[in-house]
């Protein structure tokens, strides 16, 4: 199985190696963002750390950037990935808990009820702005980024 793309800031050019062209490892990018997720990755050039926290797409990153790599678009283009929930999610396996759906700004993560059980996880892709906020938190490990195919 390949190995996925780095996790590149919110509106990196596509395919990766545009931005890669255009991205001259200044790390302006990494400096401005607040919430500290952008990091110096492979080769110094930025990445995304969903480890801590997610993204806010204030859009900071995008403001310092001054070589282009970090293009136009809205919240719903920020990223090349959409998240996904696996089968590691512990409201699947019958245990309550929704704090990914507590911490989802955009409100895409949504639990319905079921008849005698536990409310399992909705997730709503066209509400989604992958901003890794759900992947930070999961308790479990159990969403994930995957790569459009």
């Amino acid at each position: 199985q390949p190995t996925p793309a780095p996790q590149r800031p919110p509106w990196a050019l596509r395919p990766d190696a545009r931005f890669l062209d255009a991205c001259t490892r200044c790390g302006d990018c990494v400096r401005a963002c607040p919430e500290k997720v952008l990091v110096a990755g492979d080769g110094a050039y930025p990445q995304i750390d969903f480890s801590r926290t997610g993204c806010t797409l204030c859009g900071d990153c995008r403001r310092a950037c001054t070589t282009g790599a970090l293009g136009p678009g809205d919240a719903h283009d920020a990223f090349a990935w959409r998240v996904q929930i696996g089968d590691a999610c512990l409201a699947r396996r019958g245990v309550e808990c929704r704090v990914c759906g507590d911490t989802c700004a955009a409100g895409a993560l949504r639990f319905a009820p079921t008849r005698g059980g536990v409310a399992r996880p909705e997730l709503k892709l066209d509400v989604c702005t992958d901003c890794g906020a759900c992947i930070a938190i999961c308790p479990v490990d159990a969403i994930a980024r995957r790569d459009p195919g």
